[in-house]
């Protein structure tokens, strides 16, 4: 479980660029004025305790399963790397359109709940996705295996043996799409493990 340290080490490579904690906790890594006057390449959120977890549960009407359980305790209540490009689920719990509204997850409940993919089999999890075009990520509760799927359709098109497997060779791959500065090289090439 020690791959988020891996990860940090990457992600914090963009540090040269500006780092910032926002007034809810995000920690805000590298500045992307190409982006937008206020982007920020990585966000990294403040951790989730017992009691937001049960609360989670509850709106979800399910249980978080325990690699993301754990992710979500220990490491990072979501993730967003490269302004979004790809991006992890997590609970948000302040509502609104300011800046540090907007500084939060992407809520677990809109893939999982309100925005569920029809063939999504009560085993699937969503986790995350990528803004290339929606496309999807969710861990097989029955295997443990995270599955990349399209936006409304689970069938698998790649899989990994594990969450920790996921993260980290993401990670690694999305990080070689972007220059020193975070500015993508190639603006027409697909930001996804596969081609859809």
């Amino acid at each position: 479980m020690e791959y988020f340290t891996d990860i940090k080490d990457r992600l914090y490579k963009f540090e040269k660029l500006g780092l910032e904690i926002s007034e809810l906790g995000a920690t805000l890594i590298g500045k992307a004025p190409h982006v937008a006057p206020l982007a920020w390449l990585h966000s990294i959120y403040p951790i989730l305790n017992d009691s937001d977890i049960i609360e989670l549960n509850n709106k979800l009407g399910t249980e978080i399963p325990d690699d993301y359980k754990y992710f979500l305790t220990n490491y990072s209540n979501g993730l967003s790397l490269f302004v979004s490009k790809f991006y992890l689920y997590g609970y948000r719990k302040v509502l609104g359109r300011s800046i540090e509204a907007s500084r939060q997850p992407f809520s677990l409940l809109t893939p999982n709940v309100d925005e569920r993919p029809k063939n999504a089999k009560e085993n699937h999890f969503l986790i995350g996705g990528y803004k290339w075009d929606g496309s999807k990520l969710y861990i097989d509760t029955n295997t443990g295996k995270v599955h990349y799927c399209d936006r409304w359709d689970v069938t698998s098109l790649y899989e990994w043996s594990s969450f920790g497997e996921m993260l980290l060779s993401e990670t690694e791959r999305i990080i070689k799409l972007f220059d020193e500065n975070g500015v993508i090289l190639d603006e027409d090439a697909p930001t996804t493990p596969v081609i859809i």
